[in-house]
């Protein structure tokens, strides 16, 4: 047990005075936010066993899609790079290392992660947590410009460029279909009871997610963005907001660009790569790794457009997300534990007669109500009910506040 004080100044989202970075916590509530926005017209994976045809329902699908889907989930893994700042500062503020009980807290998360990949096989907590360990090591990488130097080598998918690279010379095994392309959903997601669902998770969803994180260059993604996320927090992004409003700005208007570029170029550019029946995959990995950079030149733009929107006019609509962003552990599997049982076939199976646009809606509607608790949650306690339990497993004892004492400062 732990018997020393604890930490009380937030989830990991304090800045350097103990206060919290409000900001910071609705740019995580807006990150949510996106990926419910994806998991809900994916019909929380279902979608896949029927995609859909009509033009209207297939044109709200790709908007969802082209604003949110690979952006929210970057903007989340660059704000678990900020927050592991965060924390490691705290600890050498105390006089302490704080990379063993930190390395512990990600497996508390990894748990947590396997716990919640029964349920719904696309979560990313277990994903995180273990990705979250590689960056233990470079907290003691004291020079910004080699972070950021290494975070964009990740970005650009160096595995991905090799494996390019021997495909184009011949070798057989660079030119294998990787794993995730032959998954499928499995039906009996569909019509199954909740067993069948387990045991599919357990058996083979397990194995198909981290066959496509890895296939799919997420894993590298991840860590390149956490690093990027890391020196946000060193150079005070967060903190310090009135010393990067130009670079907000100019962040903004460059990765508009860059999308813009991106998003008529990728198709084109990728067709240059040379493809024949035996040598197919460095085409098609080019154009994985072009749509990987279009994805972050997106989520550039979601994350400068907010912070200028959010540090502007629409501060007092935007600050809104930011309990959202409090207990995003909390919200982001709290939607998979009410949606996944509307869709799948265990109960009440609506993943066959749900339209796109329907399933938007919902999704608006019940991220409406869960701002709402959310809101409601923090008039009384300090954590969201599953940061508190991870808090209190980081600190191994119970004595971690969670009651809000009445008359003290939120």
């Amino acid at each position: 047990m732990h018997h020393g004080p604890i930490p009380v100044e937030g989830n990991g989202m304090a800045g350097s005075g103990g206060a919290r970075l409000e900001n910071l916590d609705a740019l995580r509530g807006f990150a949510l936010f996106g990926l419910f926005m994806v998991h809900m017209p994916e019909l929380f994976e279902l979608y896949w066993l029927a995609p859909v045809t009509d033009p209207f329902q297939l044109a709200v699908h790709d908007a969802v899609w082209l604003v949110f889907a690979g952006k929210a989930f970057a903007l989340m893994a660059l704000c678990f790079g900020t927050s592991f700042f965060i924390l490691m500062q705290a600890g050498e503020r105390r006089g302490r290392d704080f990379s063993l009980r930190f390395a512990w807290r990600l497996l508390l998360l990894a748990a947590m992660g396997l716990l919640h990949g029964l349920w719904y096989r696309g979560d990313i907590l277990e994903v995180l947590a273990v990705m979250g360990l590689f960056l233990l090591p470079f907290h003691r990488v004291r020079s910004n410009r080699v972070l950021l130097a290494l975070a964009a080598v990740l970005l650009l998918q160096p595995l991905m460029l090799v494996q390019i690279a021997a495909g184009l010379a011949g070798a057989e095994w660079a030119n294998r279909a990787p794993a995730y392309w032959s998954d499928a959903i499995n039906p009996l997601y569909a019509s199954g009871s909740l067993w069948d669902t387990v045991r599919i998770n357990v058996v083979e969803g397990h194995a198909q997610k981290w066959a496509f994180m890895h296939g799919s260059g997420r894993l590298s993604q991840i860590l390149g963005l956490s690093l990027a996320g890391m020196v946000l927090g060193r150079i005070g992004f967060f903190a310090r907001p009135q010393a990067f409003a130009r670079l907000r700005i100019a962040g903004r208007l460059l990765a508009l660009a860059a999308a813009a570029v991106l998003y008529f170029a990728r198709e084109p550019l990728a067709a240059l790569v040379p493809a024949s029946d035996a040598m197919f995959m460095p085409r098609a990995l080019a154009g994985s790794l072009l749509g990987s950079l279009f994805d972050l030149a997106v989520m550039a733009v979601l994350l400068f457009g907010f912070l200028v929107l959010y540090h502007g006019p629409a501060q007092p609509v935007l600050r809104l997300l930011a309990p959202a962003g409090r207990m995003t552990l909390s919200l982001y599997v709290g939607q998979s534990l009410l949606f996944v049982p509307v869709f799948y076939g265990y109960g009440l199976g609506l993943h066959a007669s749900m339209t796109q646009l329907q399933a938007v809606l919902w999704g608006l509607a019940a991220f409406a109500a869960q701002l709402a608790f959310a809101h409601l949650w923090f008039r009384h306690f300090l954590y969201g009910p599953l940061e508190w339990l991870w808090r209190a497993g980081t600190w191994t004892t119970l004595r971690v506040p969670f009651r809000r004492v009445q008359g003290a400062p939120a």
